[in-house]
C-alpha cells in the first residue's frame, strides 16, 4: 500500500477509516477520482464499474464478521469527484464496512467529494456501515462532501449505521434513503460538528414498508460561531411498523439549528414518534464542571465531547 500513499494520505486515511485495520479484510482505496489500492477475499469482491465511476461490492452468502473498507481522499485543489458503490449482501451474511471520505486543501478553490452508496441485503443479512467525513487544510477553497445512503432491506434483514462528521467539512448535504420489509430493522446514529460559516443539511426519507419493520434515527450535533444545521426526518408507516425519530441538538455563539419532523402513519397499527431538543449548554452543567477546577473553556468543551460520544 506504500507505492501512491504519502504522509498526507496516510494522515487522512487514519481519520476516516483506521489505516491499520484496511488490509485486514477486503479493501478499495480511492484517491483525487481513481482507485488506487484493492484486495479482495474469497467472499468478498470488489469490481469496478464499466458505465460510470464507482464500484460493485459483493458479498457472498453466510459470510460472517468480514471487514470492507473503502476510504475516499481528496487532496487535488478544485477536484469535484463523484463515484457510485453498490453493495451486494448476501443471504445470511453479517459484516461491517468501513466509508468515509477526507479532504485535504492548502489552495484557493473547492474541493468536493459525493458519494451515492446503496445497499442491497438480502434475507436475513446484516450490516454495520460506519462512516466518517473530515477536512483539513489552511487554503481558502472549501471542502464540500455530499454523501448519499440507500438502503434496501429483504425480510428478516437488518443494517446499522453509523455517521460521524469529525470536522473541517465546510458544506454538506446528507441523504439517507430506506426501503424496509417484512421484520426489518434499519438503525441510524449520526453525530455532526459545525463551526465558523460552516453548512450541514440532513434528510432521512425511511418506508417502512413491511410488517413489523422498524427504524431508530438519533441525529446529535453542535453548532458554533456562524454556522447552520438542517435535519428533515421523513417516515412513512405503510404497515404494522414502529420508528423513533429523535434530534438532539447543542447551540453556541450566533449559531443556528432547525429540526423539521414529517411522520405519516399510512396503517392503523403504525406507531411513529419523533423527539426534538435544542438548547444552550445548560449553565448547571457548567458550574458542576468548574468547580473541578476546569476553565470556562474547558467545562464547554468536555460537555460537547460528552455529548458527541
Amino acid at each position: 500500500m506504500e507505492k501512491e500513499i504519502n504522509q498526507i494520505d496516510k494522515d487522512l486515511l487514519n481519520e476516516v477509516s483506521n489505516l491499520e485495520n484496511i488490509e485486514k479484510g477486503a479493501y478499495n482505496i480511492r484517491k483525487n477520482g481513481q482507485g488506487i489500492e484493492r484486495k479482495v477475499t474469497e467472499n468478498v469482491d470488489i469490481k469496478t464499474k464499466t458505465d460510470k465511476p464507482g464500484i460493485d461490492i459483493y458479498v457472498k452468502e453466510n459470510t460472517k464478521f468480514e471487514f470492507i473498507h473503502i476510504p475516499v481522499i481528496i487532496t487535488e485543489s478544485g477536484l469535484n469527484d463523484l463515484v457510485y458503490n453498490d453493495f451486494y449482501i448476501g443471504k445470511n451474511a453479517n459484516v461491517i464496512i468501513v466509508a468515509g471520505c477526507g479532504i485535504h486543501n492548502d489552495h484557493h478553490k473547492d474541493s468536493q467529494h459525493d458519494g451515492i452508496h446503496r445497499f442491497f441485503l438480502e434475507e436475513g443479512a446484516k450490516v454495520k456501515y460506519i462512516e466518517k467525513h473530515y477536512g483539513e487544510g489552511d487554503g481558502e477553497g472549501k471542502r464540500i462532501l455530499n454523501p448519499v445512503t440507500e438502503v434496501y432491506l429483504k425480510a428478516g434483514s437488518s443494517m446499522e449505521m453509523e455517521s460521524s462528521q469529525i470536522k473541517g467539512v465546510d458544506s454538506t448535504i446528507r441523504e439517507t434513503k430506506g426501503e424496509l420489509e417484512a421484520n426489518t430493522n434499519f438503525v441510524v446514529s449520526e453525530k455532526i460538528m459545525t463551526h465558523g460559516k460552516q453548512f450541514a443539511k440532513t434528510i432521512f426519507d425511511v418506508q417502512l414498508n413491511g410488517e413489523n419493520a422498524s427504524t431508530h434515527v438519533t441525529s446529535r450535533s453542535v453548532a458554533t460561531d456562524s454556522s447552520e444545521q438542517l435535519f428533515v426526518s421523513k417516515i412513512y408507516g405503510n404497515d404494522k411498523c414502529f420508528a423513533h425519530s429523535e434530534c438532539d441538538a447543542i447551540v453556541k455563539d450566533k449559531a443556528k439549528v432547525t429540526a423539521t419532523p414529517e411522520i405519516t402513519a399510512n396503517d392503523v397499527e403504525a406507531n411513529l414518534i419523533h423527539e426534538a431538543a435544542i438548547g444552550k449548554i445548560a449553565g448547571e452543567q457548567l458550574i458542576k464542571l468548574m468547580t473541578l477546577g476546569l476553565s470556562e473553556k474547558e467545562a464547554e468543551e468536555e460537555i460537547i465531547n460528552g455529548f458527541l460520544r
